[in-house]
């Protein structure tokens, strides 16, 4: 195994796909996940380790868009737009602004999840790689979890970013919410409209009774969907667990759809 492989299985344990398929298990963060989850607490926990709690913030938001006119969109699936703290906290290391992600990602053994970034990581306007690098540099930088003081000593540089990529991939397997709408008779349509409710009940039934946050343009039409999560443990390899809204919406849930009760458009793609 590469110096690089190495580095990388270390971090991101059974979650790093050695593409020489010769990957070792380790202890990943060394985290674990049967801390405090984030987002629990008004103020981090008192002596709480950053590298394992994700703090400030905490309220993390996974966001897809369904853009009907990028060039090579899949048409049976929406698109990573990335994963942000719902605080929006932003822009906090420019220090680590890494460019050539491609590159940064190959060069670290994580050729397939470079692979799939380009087929469901795409940008509506400019490069892909622009759109990567804009992502890790405004909210990737923001993870207490993700600090280059929480990585081995001999991580090679970015190895943090390729970490943070990997998660970003990871997470958005698991939210197939194209699959979860198509199960429910909720395909694109150039004639049908679709009310709220039935959108989200489709969602929440499929994901088993949480309530993401839907958009949709001034012409009402669907372009974007938030699923949120509370963090136990590392960025890295933690516990990614679906955040619930209560009944009063506080400041670590979701907030109320921008889209309207009925009329919605959920149009094809073109591109």
């Amino acid at each position: 195994m590469s110096i690089s492989s190495a580095v990388l299985s270390s971090l991101l344990g059974s979650s790093y796909v050695n593409p020489m398929n010769f990957f070792q298990s380790s202890s990943g963060s060394g985290c674990g996940t049967s801390g405090p989850a984030s987002c629990q607490n008004t103020n981090t926990p008192a002596a709480a380790n950053t590298c394992c709690f994700e703090s400030p913030g905490g309220l993390i938001m996974q966001t897809q868009v369904w853009d009907t006119d990028v060039a090579g969109s899949p048409a049976d699936s929406w698109t990573i737009h990335g994963v942000c703290d719902g605080t929006y906290i932003e822009n906090c290391d420019p220090s680590r602004d890494y460019k050539n992600i491609a590159e940064l990602l190959d060069s670290q053994g994580a050729s397939s999840t470079l692979e799939y970034m380009q087929q469901y990581w795409l940008n509506n306007h400019g490069t892909n790689e622009r759109f990567w690098e804009h992502e890790w540099a405004t909210h990737g930088t923001c993870y207490s979890t993700l600090d280059v003081d929480c990585l081995p000593s001999d991580s090679p540089t970015g190895a943090e970013a390729v970490a943070f990529f990997e998660t970003v991939v990871k997470v958005f397997k698991t939210l197939p919410t194209y699959d979860w709408l198509a199960g429910a008779g909720i395909t694109p349509s150039w004639s049908e409209t679709y009310t709220l409710s039935s959108l989200l009940s489709a969602l929440e039934a499929a994901s088993g009774g949480y309530t993401p946050q839907l958009t949709c343009s001034r012409s009402h039409t669907l372009s974007s969907i938030s699923w949120y999560f509370n963090l136990k443990g590392s960025v890295i390899d933690g516990d990614f667990r679906p955040d619930k809204p209560s009944v009063n919406v506080l400041p670590d849930t979701p907030k109320y759809s921008s889209c309207p009760s009925s009329g919605i458009k959920y149009l094809p793609k073109e591109g």
